[in-house]
């Protein structure tokens, strides 16, 4: 029934929130935020993502989004995948500076005239354009003699987007703190219940004393 629930849950969002961010990652403050997916909720707005200022890597892939102008804040960003969206306009993510790999498979796009500004861009998934003819320009070399480099490998290897506990050393402190004050906070219930288990019994015996003395 839970399952269901938050299957459900996850259909529903249409557009991006504090309150989606927040629950998804975990994270108090949005600007803590450095992974982020977000696949297949139905989402169209991207809403507040633009105050994630320090994400690295993006994944919004099979959603609704037809506009990426929120991204332009995200000057940290290295990898991003908007495959499988209704994005036609790339011109949004030209002040991404760090932008290293970029998934656009499944857009239909009209231009990539914007991405010669992307100096650290070293992967493009599969782009297709309206205009096959166009004569874009070349981003950091990576487009050679007017044509776009066929990509047969995927684009991040696999289980690049999932976190490991094991592999992640801030989690694993966090885990550990919380273990520690967990303990803490049993041992403190165990000592609180022993003082008034004597006190009860203090005042017990008192209660008895008195009786017999009248």
């Amino acid at each position: 029934m839970d399952s269901k629930r938050e299957k459900d849950q996850d259909t529903d969002f249409t557009k991006i929130t504090s309150v989606l961010l927040k629950s998804r990652t975990g994270e108090f403050d949005l600007e803590s935020i450095l992974f982020l997916k977000l696949r297949g909720l139905g989402i169209c707005d991207l809403g507040c993502i633009g105050e994630c200022t320090n994400l690295e890597r993006l994944d919004l892939s099979g959603n609704n989004i037809t506009k990426l102008v929120p991204l332009s804040s995200l000057r940290l960003l290295i990898v991003l995948n908007v495959s499988a969206n209704r994005i036609s306009n790339l011109e949004a993510i030209s002040s991404c500076d760090s932008l290293q790999s970029l998934n656009v498979a499944g857009n239909l796009i009209s231009s990539i005239e914007n991405l010669h500004c992307l100096q650290s861009l070293r992967k493009l998934e599969n782009i297709r354009l309206k205009d096959n003819t166009y004569n874009f320009s070349n981003p950091a070399g990576l487009f050679k003699n007017g044509q776009l480099p066929e990509l047969s490998e995927p684009w991040v290897e696999d289980g690049f987007w999932e976190i490991k506990r094991s592999n992640n050393a801030i989690i694993e402190e966090a885990y550990k703190q919380f273990n520690d004050v967990l303990h803490e906070c049993r041992l403190l219930n165990n000592r609180a219940a022993h003082i008034i288990s004597q006190t009860e019994r203090s005042l017990s015996l008192k209660n008895q004393s008195k009786q017999y003395a009248v």
